[in-house]
């Protein structure tokens, strides 16, 4: 079997990004997909380029998202020249219409360069919005991302990547705090550098075949829910987020509605409750929509940590494991940096961003001075 460079655990976007990241500094690399590659967690999002409320999130969020949004215009232009398949990259905007703490927002936005505007009447026209000092971010863009994830896929085949799908793990060799061998139903790979790139799976992976070690990540599953209508293009124009809960509109005109947060939840099943939520908060906020087709209902399973901040580094104990996961709702958005960092830290370069917030220790309490 190929002994690659590097072997990835985990096709998401996070796994397909951080081979894509390896595979440009010239390194080779083998990608171990149990199911399809960027059909979970990664495809089930709605790709809105910026987490919900940035300014009410961890600046080690904030590090890795800015870096990220800017890089994705160039990225999905790079993926739909070389592959034929357009990500939809598309700068619609985000219009917040409830904003308590408009003054930390705006504070925020300024500090990073984030263009925030007032919206007037006009946004509201066809919106039954329960409106507190809204805000308007017109630079905040929405990838399509089944799209994304798609000519990601073909970039990596392009470039010779090696991706195996449908493989499961069933054993780890570790001797001397390193692993030698990953046992699969496609055969057994030898492996040099190794990442986990494995979302909401990583924490069952550790203790299934990890086991005996102290360092293990904090990541628990979050089920999200989401419902989509169809409707004429353009008849939406910007995504709008109210409360928890937010539309996105397509290029073509499909309207996204979501999400549910259904924690410690492993499986992805539909319910009844989420989808006249759904609806429900769809309709009165956008009411064009009751007379729109909902068309399709699905769940996905995000890899939460408590504080929202990834893991991202090298395994304390295993000196060839590496790790990148836990990215909750922003692994979309945060994934080029992610990726980035992740292939710094591995290959010795100086990293993109400070590594400190994502490493393995950083949930434990300070010691005393």
């Amino acid at each position: 079997m190929h002994n690659s460079d590097i072997t990835i655990i985990g096709g998401g976007v996070m796994g397909l990004l951080t081979a894509r990241e390896f595979h440009c500094a010239g390194a080779s690399v083998t990608v171990l997909e149990k199911n399809l590659c960027g059909q979970e967690s990664s495809w089930a999002g709605g790709g809105i380029l910026s987490p919900l409320y940035p300014w009410r999130q961890a600046a080690a969020i904030s590090d890795l998202v800015l870096p990220s949004i800017k890089r994705y215009p160039e990225l999905a232009a790079q993926l739909h020249a070389d592959t034929g398949i357009d990500p939809e990259w598309t700068q619609s905007g985000l219009l917040i219409t409830q904003n308590p703490d408009v003054d930390v927002a705006r504070q925020w936005c300024e500090k990073n360069h984030i263009k925030v505007e007032t919206p007037d009447d006009t946004f509201f026209q066809n919106l039954n919005a329960q409106t507190n000092q809204p805000i308007f971010l017109p630079e905040i863009a929405n990838i399509r991302n089944p799209r994304f994830l798609q000519a990601l896929k073909q970039d990596l085949l392009n470039k010779g990547v090696h991706l195996i799908e449908n493989c499961e793990i069933s054993v780890f060799t570790l001797e001397h705090q390193r692993l030698h061998d990953v046992h699969t139903n496609h055969g057994k790979f030898s492996v040099n550098e190794i990442v986990l790139t494995t979302g909401a799976w990583t924490r069952s992976i550790f203790q299934q075949l990890l086991i005996g070690l102290l360092d293990m990540p904090e990541i628990y599953p979050a089920k999200g829910q989401m419902l989509l209508f169809d409707t004429p293009p353009n008849t939406l124009r910007h995504i709008v987020l109210e409360g928890d809960r937010y539309l996105i509109p397509r290029r073509d005109g499909k309207i996204l509605a979501g999400s549910t947060v259904e924690h410690d939840v492993f499986h992805k099943e539909l319910t009844i409750e989420a989808h006249e939520q759904l609806t429900h908060f769809a309709t009165t906020l956008f009411p064009t929509l009751n007379d729109a087709p909902m068309i399709k209902h699905w769940a996905g399973l995000r890899p939460a940590t408590d504080d929202g901040v990834p893991y991202i580094g090298r395994h304390p104990e295993i000196s060839n494991l590496s790790l990148s996961a836990g990215h909750f709702r922003n692994g979309l958005t945060m994934a080029p940096t992610s990726a980035q960092l992740l292939v710094d830290l591995v290959l010795n370069r100086p990293p993109v961003v400070s590594p400190e917030p994502y490493q393995f220790f950083k949930h434990l309490p300070k010691a005393p001075l």
